[in-house]
């Protein structure tokens, strides 16, 4: 049975690139820019463009690291022209000096959410961990700041997300692309044992991203029954939808054809969490700027 379109969708994982190199410098985290950002880039105005095309009310810009490092100065430009349509997730490099201080400067300017670059990427630094005692302040001032935080990593580095979770309750951590399980033994899906293994953290939230819908077509995995097993183990409050445009190849319209048709199988209540309630509930300043957009 297949159901309605939801009555609204917020995007919380896209990326815009500048065309003004001068303005906003590169300086990739790996020092080599990522493919996508060179060979498909998306600025602001082409972001709103793709966003109407697709008919998506609302995005989060979540910070290139691997075209910008940990300058995010276009986010946070972008989300200053229209918050309305953006709300912007910077990155900081959580064991560098000064790197509470940074969580508030980016906070200062007007983004909402903060990002982890740990590993799950060629440019992100493997050496570094989660649960580093010298990233503990930046951790300490997301939490004072009630600053959601997503994390990418992959399960080699979920224990040491367990140990954040545990030491900072009230963080709410949003893990991008749900750390990219292996999902090709199909259900049960023990191959992703230690993903669900973190179900008893109530602060802990879910990314279904582009990688996750085409991933879950891969062996005996099937979109329906993937996601039946996250719902079930996790709750639909706790997941909310992201493109991962434009790293993700493919049009906006089409990556969120792409989750409309993975997601048929759920209710009408499921698809409206997954959508657009749980992003709102994460960030409320989706509320907020929508009113003011109104």
């Amino acid at each position: 049975m297949s159901h309605p379109k939801p009555t609204s969708i917020i995007d919380l994982h896209t990326h815009v690139i500048a065309s003004d190199q001068q303005a906003y410098p590169l300086a990739p985290l790996s020092g080599r820019q990522s493919d996508w950002s060179r060979e498909r880039p998306v600025t602001r105005e082409a972001m709103l463009a793709a966003m109407d095309e697709a008919g998506i009310a609302q995005v989060a810009l979540v910070q290139a690291s691997t075209c910008y490092g940990h300058d995010s100065s276009y986010v946070a430009d972008s989300v200053a022209a229209r918050p309305d349509r953006f709300i912007g997730v910077y990155s900081i490099g959580l064991a560098e000096p000064g790197a509470a201080e940074r969580v508030a400067y980016w906070h200062g300017r007007g983004l909402q959410g903060m990002r982890v670059f740990i590993a799950g990427h060629t440019a992100a630094d493997h050496a570094a961990r989660l649960d580093d005692p010298l990233g503990f302040p930046a951790w300490e001032q997301a939490q004072e700041l009630d600053i959601p935080v997503c994390v990418q990593l992959r399960a080699d580095g979920l224990p040491q997300l367990e140990n954040i979770l545990r030491r900072f309750p009230r963080v709410r951590v949003l893990l991008d692309h749900f750390a990219r399980p292996r999902l090709d033994d199909g259900p049960p899906y023990a191959a992703a044992a230690s993903l669900f293994a973190l179900a008893d953290h109530p602060n802990l939230f879910f990314k279904f991203t582009t990688h996750n819908v085409r991933e879950a077509r891969e062996g005996a995995a099937t979109q329906a029954s993937f996601l039946r097993r996250a719902i079930d183990v996790f709750g639909v409050r706790r997941i909310a939808w992201g493109s991962n445009f434009p790293a993700s190849a493919g049009s906006l319209a089409s990556l969120l054809g792409e989750a409309l048709e993975a997601t048929a199988s759920l209710s009408g209540e499921e698809r409206e969490w997954i959508f657009h309630r749980t992003a709102r509930a994460l960030y409320p300043a989706l509320d907020a700027a929508s009113a003011r957009g109104a």
